[in-house]
């Protein structure tokens, strides 16, 4: 499977956004400068992540992004369909063929299927709040609740 460079900028972006969760709007060229994403580009998408209910913006000199809901309730399926559309495998077979075994081509088609299953699964259980848990792990740094 390939991840398209806008996905992955979409997705560091939200997970920027999510660290900074209830502390303010977050600049562009702040994220931009943490994530590596070209400023021009991320702006394009910010776009495209505000039309799509993920984030908040607020203009001005102290206005920036924030996510418009708490990082828990934003999956990385939600953020996938957006920036690419529904997770589809791609079924390349031509219709102009004629196998003389044509229910090879469906042993192979479920295959393909039970993969889409697979990556929605996961995707569908890995919110922002997730990657942040990750991230703070990764660090050292262990959130508690009670």
């Amino acid at each position: 499977m390939r991840i398209s460079s806008k996905t992955e900028y979409g997705v560091r972006a939200l997970f920027d956004l999510a660290q900074h969760y209830g502390k303010g709007p977050v600049q562009s060229e702040d994220i931009a400068g943490r994530q590596g994403i070209p400023v021009n580009y991320l702006n394009q998408m910010l776009i495209t992540l505000r039309r799509a209910g993920f984030i908040e913006s607020l203009r001005g000199p102290q206005g920036g992004h924030m996510l418009a809901r708490s990082p828990e309730q934003i999956n990385l399926y939600d953020v996938l369909c957006v920036l690419e559309g529904n997770l589809v495998i791609q079924d390349n077979a031509r219709d102009d063929l004629n196998p003389t075994q044509p229910e090879d081509c469906q042993y192979v088609r479920n295959v393909w299927d039970d993969l889409r299953r697979i990556v929605e699964s996961t995707l569908l259980d890995v919110t922002l709040e997730d990657l942040c848990q990750r991230k703070r792990q990764g660090t050292g740094f262990t959130m508690y609740y009670i």
